[in-house]
Formats: C-alpha cells, sequence, structure tokens
C-alpha cells in the first residue's frame, strides 16, 4: 500500500479481489473461510480492495475488518423470518429504481458496483450482481420520474455505492435530480473501504452542487485510518454535511467503548454519528445480529462517557418496508416479541 499506484481509486477498484484464487495467493484464509467462499460464489459475491485488505489481522480470524468482507459458513443459515429483500424495496418501486415509500422523499438506486461487498449488505441479493445495474435507459426513466414529482424533496442516492461513478457521470446525474428546496443526501461506505476515491476533483464536482449530505458508514476504530481522515476532512471541506450510519454487529462493534472510541474520531474529523442500526432481517446475516435488549444496554453505557453529539440513534428499519423507529419506541411483549408502532400508525411485531 506504499506504492504510488495504489493510491488510485481507478487501481483500488481494477485490483479488487473477487475470487478464492486470488485472495489465497495473498492472505492466509482459515478452512471455513475457503469453504464458505466456495459455498456462496453464486450467493452473494466476494469483493475487497486491497486497501481495506490491508487493514485486516492476517493472524486473527476475528478481526473486525476481515469479518465484514470475508464470509463464514454461518451465511448459509436462516431463520424463518429472513427474507431477500426484508425492507420491501422493490416491492415499493413506482419505476425501476426508485423506493418511493414516504410521502416526501424517494431512494435512487445508481449502480451495483461497491468497493467492498459487506458481507451484512442488506441488498446482498443484487450488489456486485452486474444484472442488477441501473442502465442509462433505466437510470434516464428513474431521473423523469423524480423530475414529474416535485413533492419528492429529498432524494437519497444509494447503490452500491453512487461514487463508484466517474466524476464527470455523477455531475450529470446530480445536475439532472437537482430542484429548488431538494436535499440529496449520498450513501457511500468508500470513505471507509477506498478512501483513495475522495480526490480534488471530486471535491469540486460535490462542492458545485452543495448542499450535499454524506451517508457514511464506518463501524470499527479500524477502519479509522488517517487515509479515511482525510477523505471525510476533504469532503467536509467542499461543503459536504457528513453523517455516519453504522450497523450493530456481533463480535464487531457489539460494545460501548468501541463505539465511542470510532465516534469521538468520526467528530474530530467533521463526521456525525448519526445512527446505529438494528441488523436488518436479511438472508445470511443473523450471525451478525445482536439482540435488542443487549443495543440498548450498549447505548446506554456510552452515556455518560459520550456527549450527545456522539451517541447515535439506534434505530430498527421494520421488515417488510414498514419504516425506520427509534429502538428506545419498543415495547417487549411478554411472549418475547416487539412491538413497534411506525410512521404510519401501524403496529409491527418482531420475534426475539
Amino acid at each position: 500500500m506504499t506504492d504510488s499506484n495504489t493510491q488510485s481509486w481507478q487501481w483500488q477498484l481494477r485490483k479488487q479481489i473477487r475470487t478464492l484464487a486470488k485472495l489465497q495467493q495473498v492472505f492466509p484464509l482459515t478452512p471455513e473461510e475457503i469453504s464458505a467462499i466456495e459455498a456462496l460464489s453464486d450467493t452473494f459475491r466476494l469483493g475487497i480492495t486491497p486497501y481495506y485488505l490491508s487493514l485486516m489481522n492476517p493472524d486473527d480470524p476475528s478481526c473486525p475488518i476481515r469479518r465484514q468482507a470475508i464470509p463464514l459458513l454461518a451465511e448459509q443459515q436462516w431463520s424463518p423470518q429472513e427474507v431477500l429483500d426484508p425492507l420491501a424495496e422493490d416491492r415499493d418501486m413506482p419505476v425501476e429504481g426508485i423506493t418511493h415509500r414516504y410521502p416526501n422523499r424517494a431512494l435512487l438506486y445508481v449502480t451495483h458496483t461497491c468497493a467492498v461487498y459487506c458481507r451484512h449488505c442488506t441488498r446482498r441479493r443484487k450488489v456486485g450482481d452486474a444484472t442488477s445495474n441501473q442502465s442509462r435507459s433505466k437510470l434516464l426513466n428513474a431521473i423523469a420520474w423524480l423530475s414529474s414529482h416535485p413533492e419528492i424533496d429529498d432524494v437519497v442516492l444509494s447503490g452500491g455505492d453512487p461514487l463508484s461513478l466517474s466524476d464527470g457521470k455523477l455531475d450529470d446525474l446530480l445536475s439532472s435530480i437537482k430542484c429548488a428546496g431538494r436535499i440529496i443526501r449520498i450513501g457511500t461506505r468508500h470513505p471507509t473501504t477506498m478512501p483513495q476515491r475522495i480526490t480534488n476533483t471530486l471535491c469540486a464536482t460535490l462542492k458545485n452542487h452543495a448542499p450535499l449530505y454524506i451517508m457514511t458508514h464506518f463501524n470499527h476504530p479500524k477502519e479509522c485510518t488517517p487515509e479515511a481522515a482525510q477523505a471525510l476532512n476533504m469532503l467536509a471541506d467542499a461543503g459536504c454535511v457528513l453523517s455516519n450510519q453504522s450497523v450493530l454487529l456481533k463480535g464487531i462493534n457489539d460494545c460501548g467503548l468501541t463505539l465511542q472510541q470510532m465516534n469521538k474520531w468520526l467528530l474530530q474529523n467533521r463526521c456525525r454519528p448519526y445512527r446505529l442500526f438494528h441488523c436488518d432481517y436479511t438472508q445470511g446475516v443473523g450471525h451478525f445480529r445482536v439482540p435488542m435488549e443487549k443495543g440498548l444496554k450498549i447505548v446506554q453505557d456510552m452515556r455518560g462517557y459520550s456527549s450527545g453529539l456522539e451517541i447515535p440513534e439506534y434505530v430498527i428499519d421494520l421488515p417488510n418496508g414498514m419504516g425506520k423507529v427509534p429502538v428506545t419506541e419498543g415495547q417487549r411483549l411478554e411472549d418475547g416479541r416487539w412491538a413497534f408502532t411506525n410512521w404510519s400508525n401501524e403496529v409491527v411485531y418482531i420475534e426475539p
């Protein structure tokens, strides 16, 4: 990672490790990891940038970076409440590429490409799958839908990672969806998994469309590197408003001290810890899920040792597309289930 070539984000994507054979050439794997990569190759692809691989501990199978990017056989175990599309994003598509659930907000699916295919990914059914890529014609159709719905005053660009687009394509996209009074958010993990993407030319492009709200995704202090800090500060200098959305992951960040350390670093680098998500009910990610009682205690343990700025809101994105609700608003029932009332006053029950 000291070679100047490695500082090119295009090089990082070209050298993305996508096969077991390539990974074995550069990183020692356990027998289970080898079996899992082989077993899951047709289910959810492997994808790791050289940069993110460099953060892994080759001597520790429980390394939090390793566990986010290299599969285990536990991904083959599904509980009855886990489904391919837990948030019903495909159901709520008026046109392909747009998810419209809330009256004034919409999500625009931009690309299937990510720098790293995280093993806890909610969209593992499509991310990394070339057939799910948003073609130019489909993207134009989605943009036309947004243009014909001025009541949509908040648009989230998502994927894959929207910053996988070239600067020119991103500039064109932002120009085409911007209108008076509309908030644009960009969900990206590139500052975490490929900070080389945050270049001067990208920042100049983003600055032309200010204000933009960048939603990052850091999960562990090992991701809080000097390269990541530089990426965040460049984005902030370009006028972007930075917030972080973490996922609470068993064995990775299910500890108040771990989250405190990461969140303090985020604030020091001008990124607000915004939300801590309960792991979605996606097929293959159950081994990451932390019980909600423990999640609530973790947040409680942070109080007193962290300022309010450092404590994210602990949120569950309810299954079947029922919307986001703070876990603190849930009610634990006698039978062990949780009951939540969503934004449209519907009651949703979650199995323990």
